[in-house]
């Protein structure tokens, strides 16, 4: 609960009283800053349920597009990691340095899993068109004088294919192409995208943001820095995953089940 010099030992900094004192105010400051980042979600929280009580038929047809197996695969990962994430700090407050080790090491990989699984669903949503805003249309003009969307270009293309056709060229199997043609056929679907793309975006930087955090003190661990007498900056650190992940689980069914 103190801080270590640079002989490997530990003390408390000199303007705090002891290390119980230095403990308790770090506690506290990751606390505070967990609350801000919990209020930042919160907004994005409200104004999505308000959208989503004024167009429910956008949400509905836009979490078509999503694939809730790589929702759910990523929910598992995040979960897993959190359980890793706290055998990490037991570890380290027990002095188990190579089983620390190890379970911040798989905390790691999991982020890395998540992030990879969100990479390929944003190249398929580009692939397909279906982003946010002035993202989702064309420079082409429909018959009716308004802008075409990337969705309807590509159903259009589709419709002048087979069946295998559209499978083999524009990789899209006769579910997707459904789905495709419910939200073409909504209006104000960009809508439901830019919530998407807003809120799991700024949940990847924190998940990215979380696994430079963590790598940062399996250093500490790996140099003898955090142990039994000091293990501050892994709790703090840990406590952030949690709440990354915690917030990962609003994310899922909101964006993924709402359906």
């Amino acid at each position: 609960m103190s801080t270590a010099n640079h002989t490997g030992g530990f003390h408390h900094a000199h303007h705090f009283d002891s290390a119980e004192h230095q403990y308790e105010s770090s506690k506290q400051g990751i606390w505070l800053f967990l609350v801000t980042e919990i209020l930042m979600f919160g907004g994005l929280f409200v104004g999505y349920s308000i959208y989503h009580s004024l167009y429910p038929q956008v949400f509905h047809a836009g979490s078509k597009q999503l694939s809730v197996v790589l929702g759910a695969v990523n929910t598992v990962v995040l979960l897993f990691s959190s359980f890793t994430m706290a055998l990490g700090i037991n570890y380290v407050q027990r002095g188990l340095k190579n089983k620390a080790i190890i379970a911040l090491a798989v905390t790691i990989a999991c982020a890395a899993i998540f992030m990879v699984v969100k990479f390929f669903e944003y190249t398929h949503k580009f692939h397909v068109g279906t982003v946010p805003g002035k993202y989702a249309y064309t420079e082409e003009l429909s018959a009716s004088g308004e802008k075409v969307t990337k969705v309807g270009a590509l159903l259009a293309e589709a419709n002048k294919l087979s069946v295998a056709e559209r499978e083999h060229k524009l990789h899209l199997d006769e579910t997707e192409y459904e789905h495709l043609t419910l939200l073409e056929r909504t209006k104000n679907w960009p809508l439901f995208f830019g919530f998407y793309f807003v809120m799991s975006g700024i949940h990847g930087l924190h998940v990215l943001a979380g696994a430079f955090l963590i790598f940062w003190v399996l250093l500490k661990v790996i140099k003898n820095q955090v142990g039994p007498e000091y293990y501050t900056p892994v709790e703090g650190v840990g406590l952030f995953w949690h709440v990354v992940d915690l917030i990962w689980i609003y994310l899922f069914p909101l964006l993924y089940l709402v359906g």
